[in-house]
């Protein structure tokens, strides 16, 4: 689930965090959106793309989220990330794009009878308050993670092949990186404290994912990570 860098940071004790980029292609929904929150740049190719840069909850498939109780409740409810409060609604879109956001999935208890409230009428959000919180929070987060990105694209050939592979596919995609570069551009975070929080979060999602061949890819992302945040804290 892709978050906001202040609810990243708030739950770091919980959260297993890392970054996604995404790639959007002129023409694709909402590719103005991308580039007015992520970047502008261009492939390999000469290509011009929009880059979300987000910070992410990187989960195994089916996973439940960390911070649900066992009789369904969310044990962080009052201080629940901003995405949390927004869905199903996406501030990551536009506006006119929320229609299949409004659709149930399979398990979600939601009132679709003739008295519930109104929350989306003719491409139009009524209820707008936790979007509206959510384009702030992306425009605050755009303003760190878009030179974040720039640097990183630059200086990492790797990363940039991936994202033009991404951007390349008809269906798109996400490349998932270590949070643990960006630190250094959050000025009020303590480190240390940080890493400290992190590891023993990745710590769970090691284990959980050792000897499940179907998390593999997950497993390793989250061994690297503990690495890295093992470095700081000399462990």
């Amino acid at each position: 689930m892709p978050l906001g860098l202040d609810d990243a940071i708030r739950h770091a004790d919980l959260l297993p965090l890392f970054l996604l980029f995404t790639p959007v292609r002129p023409g694709g929904k909402s590719f103005e959106i991308t580039a007015k929150y992520g970047l502008l740049t261009k492939t390999s190719k000469k290509k011009p793309i929009a880059v979300r840069i987000t910070a992410l909850s990187y989960l195994p498939l089916h996973t439940p989220c960390p911070a649900l109780l066992p009789d369904g409740l969310c044990a962080v409810h009052e201080t629940k990330p901003q995405r949390c409060r927004t869905m199903p609604l996406s501030g990551s879109r536009a506006e006119d794009d929320q229609t299949d956001l409004l659709i149930p999935k399979a398990g979600w208890e939601c009132d679709i009878s003739t008295e519930a409230p109104v929350v989306y009428a003719d491409k139009v959000i009524t209820e707008r308050t936790q979007f509206i919180a959510e384009r702030r929070q992306l425009e605050a987060d755009a303003a760190i993670l878009r030179p974040f990105g720039e640097f990183m694209m630059a200086g990492l050939p790797a990363l940039r092949q991936d994202i033009d592979k991404m951007a390349l596919r008809p269906q798109g995609g996400h490349v998932v990186v270590s949070f643990f570069p960006l630190l250094t551009r959050l000025g009020t975070v303590d480190v240390v404290d940080f890493a400290a929080k992190q590891s023993i979060v990745l710590q769970k999602f090691v284990d959980f994912t050792c000897d499940k061949p179907e998390f593999s890819s997950e497993h390793g992302r989250y061994q690297a990570a503990l690495d890295e945040y093992g470095k700081v804290l000399k462990v």
